[in-house]
């Protein structure tokens, strides 16, 4: 018996490999578009985790100024210590090489040789051929690592940095081990001289003694009289967990979007099989007869599924190899992301998570071929073996399906999990799968109405009368065209809602004409700003510009578990609401404070509510070894406003207030508001001009017309979005052939009823008019309950997803005029594809079997 039942099997496999083949394409996509993402994102992590333990060494604690650096007094102070061991100086500094024509970012790192081989050996200069081995303490020297010699020419003997305003040239003398971004590492003593930094750091390496107690000394470094604020004390892997943490979120929604088609595909395994199952409902009565019991039918079915689920599985996990290797090769590891810049990863294969998604590709399937599998089971065989069909599909219980949609509304309310939406994740799923179970009760409520309009309409009569009686069928074969058009519309309605948002955010954060940028100062890799106020008012002297604004950034390490906040100071103007997206009105700011206007990620991670005094800030302005300033400047948040750059925070402050407290005026970004009627091409020229007479013919600078930024910043968006679009055209190509499938399945098991149809005088066009009327009926259902649910799912997306992923929030838009055209182009599709699957039942075949009862 078992015999014949592994042949009854493989007979169905091995003879329909078209059929079959769309089930294991499906499972193979899911599968390989998750296992893509996983490696993809894995290895770009373990590179850039790799290359920061490289650069840091393996010192016991770090000590980083929170912003810019501190004074080198703190170094003889703790390397007093009697805990301490061993101490190595670092001072890190970005700024720009000349290669060619082009100005890349380089991070240049000074470093004692002497203590390096104990603490960061990857760091230890090697000289080159020839060069002269005491080099590495001989100012006007540096030695590249791997990253950038390859950018700057493995030949190169001298390379340009950019030092303030100027261009120096300084020899090539030799190379470092140590992996990531391009990077030069010099003498200390020599690099403070260079970038004048004298008598400054921004880390300190330690290596404690043996047995010393960590937490102990951090507390007593804290607790002891004059320890500078601004000075955070770290374990050694939490530059590699910044970033971990950074890109989390980032990573669980890529996954969670690769897994649609996963979820959808398992919607396409379950039409194949229910195919399958009512082709051979005759066959399965036939065994029922021969022996075969009811429990061995289902697990016959659920061994076919686990073979497709297998099968494409694996195909999965090779296609996502091949992906992954692709994607960081072209993308560089990030996806968009900008969460690991400047790393070049190799793949990093893993067993682990080749099981693991290979297993939700296989569960998949299982629970694909689940229902079929019962249908299998629940057949009724003396009734099938006749040609009358098998018992209709028992629909849901109401109780279950309202359980289960209140069940996704109340895990909406819930909280981030380790900064994670898992319940927000859970609360689609429940809402997906209670919209589903609730489809026999909307057929019921909506055909109970419309049948009464049709009641003197033979044909659209039959196709209503058969979707409100057989509610439950009709619910299994729109289930897929449900789950993939919500998840489309959900989709839809999110990314048109960012795209409008971030719009509308453009609109105020760039009120000006041009925007003036120097490429020393604006990059993402540096906070040198170029230009001097000096340079600022020449700019507002120009004809045709009517006034000017300045901006400059500075990074601020306010927690060493998180990654840096940015400290923006730029001209603000009399109404804070006039220069930043505000959430509400600005409060007024009490006298002696100072006003600051927090991102919302800055009143989720840090506190930073509105009305209060935010002490962190304070605490790392103040910077020294003697202590804090005699009266530490008090910020007061004055306002929330929307980021939609900076995902871990971003603190605005007006640039008067930050000149009175830093001492610093030379900016980095300028904008220019023309008079009417200007043109900005005059403009363009004559600013150019200018920085070329006051700064030097060398001053990389960049100008961009509003316009300009606003194009490239939707481009970029829209770029990133793109995979959303291609996933929207696989889910709804799957739902469209689940409703093939059902509707193949339904036809073949209803041959007489065609056939005595035929009988009766019905022409073949007016068969596939009733074919074609149900798909139509059915496939109209699907769009209603696909629309609605996906209206609820991009609620849930917008308002609970994204602002517990990424910390900020968006207004809800409905593309209305898409979603209806999307739904009309379902409702088409279906209707077609029912009228394709028909054809079939009124030929002459439907005619014959009718005869096989006479």
């Amino acid at each position: 018996m078992i015999s014949l039942l592994r042949s009854f099997s493989w007979q169905e496999l091995r003879h329909h490999p078209w059929r079959n083949a769309a089930a294991v394409v499906a499972v193979m996509l899911g599968v390989a578009l998750a296992f893509s993402v996983q490696l993809i994102n894995a290895s770009a992590l373990d590179e850039f985790s790799s290359a920061v333990r490289s650069v840091n060494g393996q010192p016991d604690l770090e000590l980083r100024a929170t912003q810019g650096s501190f004074d080198e007094a703190v170094f003889a102070r703790v390397a007093r210590q009697a805990q301490v061991t061993l101490a190595s100086p670092v001072l890190e500094v970005p700024t720009l090489a000349m290669a060619g024509e082009r100005r890349l970012p380089l991070r240049v790192v000074g470093v004692d040789a002497l203590v390096l081989p104990s603490i960061a050996p990857a760091l230890m200069p090697r000289p080159a051929e020839g060069s002269d081995r005491l080099a590495l303490l001989a100012p006007g020297h540096v030695f590249l690592n791997a990253a950038a010699r390859k950018s700057l020419g493995e030949s190169a003997t001298n390379v340009q940095l950019r030092v303030g305003t100027q261009w120096q040239t300084l020899n090539v003398a030799g190379q470092v081990a140590a992996g990531g971004a391009a990077l030069a590492v010099m003498d200390i003593g020599a690099a403070q001289d260079l970038f004048e930094r004298g008598g400054q750091l921004t880390r300190i390496d330690l290596r404690l003694a043996p047995g010393a107690d960590r937490a102990v000394f951090i507390r007593s470094l804290r607790q002891s009289p004059g320890w500078p604020a601004g000075i955070q004390i770290a374990e050694p892997g939490d530059a590699a967990q910044r970033v971990s943490n950074l890109s989390r979120a980032y990573r669980v929604n890529l996954t969670v979007l690769a897994l649609v088609a996963l979820f959808t595909g398992a919607f396409l395994v379950f039409s194949v099989l229910a195919l399958s199952v009512a082709k051979r409902a005759q066959q399965f009565a036939l065994l029922g007869v021969l022996g075969v019991t009811p429990r061995e039918r289902l697990r016959l079915v659920l061994a076919e599924s686990i073979v497709l689920g297998v099968i494409g599985s694996a195909a999965g996990i090779a296609l996502g190899t091949a992906l992954a290797q692709f994607a960081l090769q072209v993308l560089g590891g990030d996806l968009g992301g900008g969460y690991f810049e400047g790393v070049a990863p190799t793949l990093r294969w893993s067993t682990g998570a080749a099981v693991l998604y290979g297993a939700l590709g296989v569960l998949a399937a299982g629970v694909g071929g689940w229902w079929p599998a019962r249908a299998a089971q629940a057949l009724p065989e003396a009734q099938t073996l006749k040609g009358l069909g098998s018992a209709p599909p028992r629909g849901s219980a109401h109780g279950v399906a309202l359980l289960l949609i209140a069940a996704g509304v109340a895990l909406a309310l819930a909280p981030a999990v380790f900064g994670i939406p898992i319940a927000a994740y859970l609360s689609v799923g429940f809402l997906l799968v209670g919209g589903i179970a609730a489809l026999p009760w909307l057929i019921a409520v909506l055909y109970d109405r419309l049948a009464p309009l049709f009641a003197r309409r033979v044909l659209p009569l039959l196709a209503i009368e058969r979707a409100r009686r057989m509610r439950g069928t009709a619910a299994v074969a729109v289930s897929g065209v449900v789950a993939s058009l919500s998840l489309a519309v959900a989709l839809t309605v999110m990314v048109a809602s960012f795209r409008d948002s971030v719009t509308r955010w453009l609109d105020v954060v760039l009120p000006a004409d041009l925007y003036v940028r120097s490429a020393a100062g604006g990059s993402s890799t540096s906070e040198q700003a170029a230009f001097s106020p000096t340079f600022v008012q020449s700019l507002a002297q120009l004809p045709g510009v009517t006034r000017t604004g300045t901006l400059r950034t500075r990074a601020l390490l306010l927690d060493p578990s998180r990654p840096n906040v940015t400290l923006i100071s730029r001209s603000l103007e009399e109404h804070a609401g006039q220069s930043l997206p505000l959430l509400g009105a600005a409060l007024p700011v009490p006298a002696g404070q100072i006003g600051i206007y927090v991102s919302e990620a800055m009143v989720e991670l840090y506190g930073a509510e509105p009305g209060t005094v935010f002490e962190p800030l304070a605490r790392a302005w103040s910077t020294g070894t003697a202590g804090e300033r005699s009266t530490p400047p008090v910020f007061f948040v004055a306002g929330v406003w929307r980021d939609y750059i900076r995902q871990f925070g971003a603190i605005t402050m007006d640039a008067r207030d930050f000149e009175r407290l830093s001492g610093e005026r030379n900016v980095s970004d300028i904008a220019l508001w023309l008079a009417p009627g200007t043109h900005t091409g005059t403009v363009e020229q004559a600013v150019r001009t200018l920085a070329s007479r006051e700064l030097g013919a060398g001053e990389p600078i960049e100008i961009a017309s509003v316009g300009q930024i606003r194009a490239t910043s939707l481009r970029i968006f829209d770029r990133s979005f793109a995979v959303t679009y291609w996933l929207q055209a696989v889910a709804i190509g799957i739902g469209l052939f689940g409703i093939a499938a059902s509707f193949s399945a339904q036809v073949l098991a209803r041959r007489k009823e065609f056939g005595l149809l035929a009988h009766l005088g019905f022409t073949r066009a007016q068969v596939l008019a009733i074919v074609a009327g149900e798909g139509a009926a059915w496939t109209a259902i699907g769009a209603v309950a696909g629309l609605v649910l996906g209206l609820a799912v991009s609620v849930v997306l917008v308002h609970v997803v994204n602002p517990q992923s990424f910390h900020w929030t968006m207004d809800l838009l409905v593309p209305w005029a898409r979603l209806l055209a999307l739904c009309a182009a379902v409702l088409a599709a279906g209707t077609v594809t029912a009228w394709l699957a028909g054809r079939a039942a009124a030929g002459h075949d439907a005619v014959m079997a009718v005869k096989e009862d006479w």
